[in-house]
């Protein structure tokens, strides 16, 4: 892997940390897909730095267990927004 792409990854990964923002809004901020950003978080970065690896699983982990709630609401706020209307 060539220094660009491990100094990238590496950057995502201590945002995402730092943040615990999703991988859709860690993709916003960098201005990648999501889906390199996923595959940077999910495959590369176990074999660049397997500690930040560690603690990026925790975060994205979390945001699996809330991930019906935060689905939920959305749905929520989009039908109480029709009825305003």
């Amino acid at each position: 892997m060539n220094k660009d792409l491990v100094s990238r990854i590496k950057e995502e990964a201590k945002y995402l940390i730092k943040t615990k923002k999703t991988i859709r809004e860690v993709a916003q901020v960098f201005g990648i897909s999501k889906s390199t950003i996923h595959k940077d978080m999910q495959e590369r970065l176990k074999k660049v730095s397997p500690t930040l690896y560690k603690e990026v699983r925790v975060v994205l982990n979390e945001h699996l267990e809330i991930r019906h709630i935060k689905g939920g609401e959305t749905t929520k706020q989009k039908y109480l927004k029709k009825q305003v209307s």
